[in-house]
């Protein structure tokens, strides 16, 4: 036997134990993925169409198997309708995924000045928006702003949200251990269950959180209360500790299984938004 027909033999007896990895492993992510972009309401429809249309092929309901025939393709095409915009997000996370994520090691080394710009921010009742990319690319993002290249110091992020300049009412885009871009415009989210008293800064901070896996640390202008959103969830008035905390955990999340992760504060289970 040459050592090519070794390894067709041995392809051949893995080929089975292979074929059901990667299908476990595509329906996980692809599982994971509707979660973050909310369509799971979307699945669960259209499985429960299949669920009774099983149902009437089994016990042969000619009458409900008919009707179920003429109107499949037009609710098919009511479900892409309304779901338009969580079938747009999962596009957009499909395409904008990159294989090699942001170090996100330069973000943990720096985070105590970040954090400490929001407390003196928040004591002033100063607003700020600061993302933190992770594997999805925000390029689009980045160039709605000014491009700063700066090292990240909590003296230059008061600067840049102290005062009613340019730059004030736009975000902060954090990769890689430095401020790479401020000024920019994060996409506002759509969702209709938001609070009334939250502003534009939350709103944004949703909306970025909807559309990729950043994560979005929000100041306030009016409460001072510093907030977390990502994975299209907003959580309200988190103390410094905690912040920085959870911060660590989601940048450093490459590195490590989510299980491993500690359970969270009763302040962190005040999700907002779910």
């Amino acid at each position: 036997m040459t050592w090519f027909q070794w390894l067709i033999s041995v392809y051949e007896y893995i080929r089975p134990v292979l074929d059901v990895v990667l299908l476990a492993f595509i329906l996980y992510k692809g599982y994971e993925l509707l979660e973050k972009t909310q369509a799971l309401p979307l699945v669960k429809g259209t499985g429960f169409l299949f669920l009774v249309y099983g149902i009437a092929w089994l016990f042969n309901l000619t009458t409900l198997r008919w009707v179920l025939t003429i109107i499949a393709p037009g609710l098919f095409i009511a479900i892409a309708i309304v779901f338009q915009p969580e079938l747009r997000k999962i596009v957009m996370r499909l395409g904008q995924t990159e294989f090699f994520k942001p170090n996100a090691a330069a973000h943990i080394g720096k985070l105590d000045a970040v954090v400490t710009a929001a407390e003196l921010l928040s004591e002033k009742r100063r607003g700020m928006l600061a993302v933190f990319p992770r594997k999805i690319n925000l390029k689009n993002i980045i160039d709605t702003g000014t491009r700063i290249n700066a090292e990240i110091s909590s003296s230059l992020i008061v600067a840049i949200f102290e005062f009613d300049g340019p730059l004030h009412d736009g975000a902060i885009v954090i990769q890689s251990g430095k401020i790479i871009s401020a000024g920019c415009f994060l996409p506002l989210s759509e969702r209709m269950d938001i609070r009334k008293n939250f502003g534009t800064r939350h709103r944004a901070s949703l909306g970025m959180a909807e559309q990729s896996d950043a994560v979005i640390l929000i100041v306030s202008e009016e409460t001072g209360a510093i907030s977390l959103a990502y994975d299209s969830k907003l959580y309200y008035d988190l103390s410094s500790a905690e912040v920085t905390r959870k911060l660590m955990e989601l940048l450093d999340k490459g590195s490590r299984k989510e299980s491993d992760q500690k359970e969270l504060t009763k302040d962190e289970r005040e999700v907002i938004v779910d």
